[in-house]
Parts: structure tokens; sequence; C-alpha cells
């Protein structure tokens, strides 16, 4: 290693390829990292962050609403789009900021610039026309919102990245897409006070999500007034005289809005990197084919998080960053572990879940065991919102393991975490049934129901 720049040299600055230089750097390694538009990467500049930021901005109407039921009198409600996007490039800044300097921090070398690699050893930084040579190189460049070329008039739409800094807030918007990023923006702007429309090609929003979710979901949305068009796509989308957007769709309608968003899925960043260069491997797609420790199919290259398409989340690909430092410093081979996964879709209300779905759990297993619950939180039962909360659980009816965890409700995002270990460690539906309860919680039936709802036998419902 002492013949090379560095020990290892990372492209990508988002979360997976920071942590793995700073821990890397921390034990003491020889760390580049190049990152050609901002530290902090999908989910801190265009992703996550924003997006929760953005979600709590568009809660606040239905708390106003909420509040009278509780004796409180809120004056007429006003909201300014650009203060809120200004506040979120300033704590957006503040993260940034913070992820250059932990890696700096542990002794890492930051670069501005995009990185190329013309060789298995060697990167070329574009801003400066610098080369530097490394001993292990990991790529970790993220994915991008799939764009759509063949959609006639697809250059008037916006994508994710596009919806966090738009200069007005739209009066009216369609959203081409049922996947989370769609769902949670369409409630975004609804809670905002857009005219939202989603279309989405399929029978039902959030596909592989448990379908009595989906469906719940689905109701609530439309309860609340955001219009969901199924069984649809988009034919062509012009620009009016007056500047708004026709949309024409497959059903026959054309929907005139302000701004078309697509959120049609998300590729990877593997474009005009040198990687067929050097041999590396990729998916039709355009993912990076790596083995079960992040190895690329050419020796000292590696790749983790989206760029790989393995689990598309952010606590994944920081997890494949630890185990890639485990295995390619610390001589203990270290395979990321991608079963049984928490995850949550932060719509309104929210969606928590781990585990098997229903359908999945079907297929698998003879003998299923469906524990169900849908009742109105008690935050509701003074504000008089009639919004229901569902939970569920899936249980193996011969082990009484349980499989899968569902929650849609207020707070569902933080349930689902502290199920994720439970379900990780493999425990049964007794072990919940010997857990006291707290009350009163909305959680709390997650304990208390003791009575299968119904069973699922060899694929028939008894």
């Amino acid at each position: 290693m002492a013949g090379y720049d560095y020990d290892l040299f990372v492209i990508g600055g988002g979360s997976g390829g920071v942590r793995a230089a700073r821990v890397a750097a921390a034990l003491g390694k020889r760390v580049g990292i190049a990152e050609e538009y901002r530290f902090g990467g999908t989910c801190v500049i265009r992703g996550c962050v924003p997006k929760k930021l953005y979600v709590y901005a568009s809660q606040f109407p239905e708390h106003f609403a909420d509040a009278a039921g509780y004796g409180w009198t809120v004056p007429e409600a006003s909201f300014n789009w650009q203060t809120l996007v200004a506040n979120k490039d300033r704590e957006i800044a503040r993260l940034e900021a913070i992820y250059k300097k932990n890696v700096e921090g542990s002794g890492g070398e930051t670069f501005h610039s995009r990185a190329m690699i013309i060789d298995p050893h060697v990167v070329h930084l574009l801003d400066g026309d610098r080369t530097v040579t490394a001993d292990q190189i990991l790529i970790a460049t993220g994915g991008r919102p799939a764009a759509h070329p063949a959609l006639p008039g697809h250059e008037h739409c916006i994508f994710s990245n596009e919806a966090f800094d738009l200069k007005e807030l739209p009066k009216a918007i369609m959203i081409e897409g049922g996947g989370y990023i769609a769902v949670e923006f369409a409630n975004i702007f609804h809670g905002l006070g857009v005219d939202t429309t989603l279309v989405y090609r399929g029978k039902e929003i959030l596909s592989r999500f448990d379908m009595d979710l989906r469906r719940t979901l689905h109701e609530t949305m439309e309860k609340k007034g955001i219009k969901i068009l199924c069984h649809a796509v988009s034919e062509w989308v012009r620009k009016r005289p007056d500047g708004r957007l026709d949309a024409h769709l497959t059903s026959g309608q054309t929907l005139t809005v302000d701004q078309v968003m697509l959120a049609i899925g998300r590729v990877p960043n593997t474009e005009n990197m040198g990687l067929e260069g050097i041999g590396i491997e990729m998916t039709a797609a355009g993912a990076i084919k790596v083995d079960d420790y992040s190895r690329a199919n050419v020796d000292n290259i590696w790749a983790i998080g989206d760029v790989t398409n393995r689990v598309q989340l952010t606590p994944v690909a920081i997890h494949e960053a630890m185990c890639f430092v485990e295995t390619a410093f610390k001589d203990n081979p270290t395979a990321p572990d991608h079963d049984t996964i928490a995850t949550a879709v932060f719509s309104q209300p929210e969606i928590g879940t781990v585990g098997l779905s229903e359908d999945e759990a079907v297929k698998r297993f003879a003998d299923i065991e469906i524990y169900r619950a849908s009742f109105r939180p008690m935050r509701h039962t003074l504000s008089g919102r009639d919004e229901k909360m569902l939970m569920k659980l899936v249980v193996d009816g011969a082990s009484r393991k349980v499989l899968g965890a569902h929650i849609l409700g207020p707070d569902a995002g933080e349930m689902a975490q502290l199920l994720g270990i439970p379900l990780k460690a493999g425990l049964t539906k007794d072990d919940f049934d010997r857990t006291m309860a707290v009350h009163p919680t909305a959680s709390e039936e997650l304990v208390t129901m003791y009575k299968p709802t119904y069973r699922v036998k060899d694929g028939q419902r008894v």
C-alpha cells in the first residue's frame, strides 16, 4: 500500500461513502474522497432530510384544525413557501459542512470534483486535472431520479430534486408514480395547499408493501382531497400559452396543472466514470454487480449503496460501508445483512413496516396467522378527525415467529424502528403477548392482540 497515494479512495460523498471514508481514516488509513456536487449525497441534500422537513411543514394545517377540539383558538394561518425553502437550505448547508468536517477530522482528504477511474488503481479528478493512485477504490455514487425521455414534453417536467427548490409553490400539481417518493410528495404538496393529483400505472399505490396498508392509505389520502388515478400514465405534456401544463393520460383525461413531477423510480449513477474501460460488470439497469461482500469483479474495486441497486435506503448504505471497512481493512470479512429491514413511508398518515407482508408470507409458509386492529387513535377523539390507525402482525402458525409488523398511523416510522429489533431477533407472538402494554398508547395494540383475526392455510383464508 505504501506505493500508492491513498490506501482508500472513495468516489461519492453521500452517507455510505462518507461513513466508509471517515471510519477508514480513523483507523489510520490514508483516505481520499471525491464528491462532484455537495457532501451529504441524496439523503442529506435532496432526499430524506429535506423531505422530512417538508413533511413537518405540511402537517401544520391539520394540527391547527385539530387544536380546536382541545380548546385552542388558532388565528387564521398563512404559509410562505420561500421561507420554508430558505430555512431548509440553511439546515442542509449546516449538515453538509458537518459531513465534510467529519471526514477531514478523522484524517481523510476531501475533493470537490468529479472522479473517473482510468485504471484499477488510478483515479482522475477532473477539477484541477489531477490524477491520484489508490490501493482500494470504493464507488458510492448513489442514484438519481429516472428520466422519461420517451414522454413527449418531458422537458417540461420536474423530479424530486427540483421539487425542493421551486421558485413558487404551484397551485396544482400532477405527480406520476406510485412509490414512496411519489406518495410522500403528494401528501407534502396537498398539506401545503396544492391541488394534487397522483397518477400511477398500477392497480394500487406502494407496491411491495402490505396490501392492507396500501388500500387504507389510498382511501385516507382520497378522503383528505388528494386525487389518485390508477391504471393510467402520461401520454404527453404540453406547455400552454399561459405557462401552465396540460398532461394527457392514457385514461383519456387531460389535467391542467402548474407542475408535472415524475417519480417513476431511480437509476444508478455509473455513466461516464470509466467503469466499462476497466471491465467493471454492471446490470442492464446500470448498477454495479457486487458479491456478498460488496466487491466488484475487478480486484480492489468495491461498491456500496444505491449504485449497486440492492436496497435503496440510506441506513443500508451506511451498514454496507461498515461491513466494507471490516472486510477490506480489519481482516474480518463481513457481508451486509439485507434481511428484515425496517422502513417507513412519511405519508400522512405514516407507514412503518418491517418483515414480510401477508402476501409474501402466504407464499412461503403453509399456516399464517393474521392479527389486525383498526381504530381511531386517541389523539383524534377530541379533534373529531375521522382517520383510522391500522396495526397488523403476520405470524407463522407453526413456529409462532412474528414474520411481519405493519403500521399505518401517527408515529408509525418510530414504531417500525423499534419493531425491527424483536423481528430481527426472531421473537415469537408469545414473546409479544408476554410483554406488558404501555397505556394509553396506540402501540399497546401490538402486545394486546391475543387472538388472530384470521388464518391463511395453504393459501386459503379460514
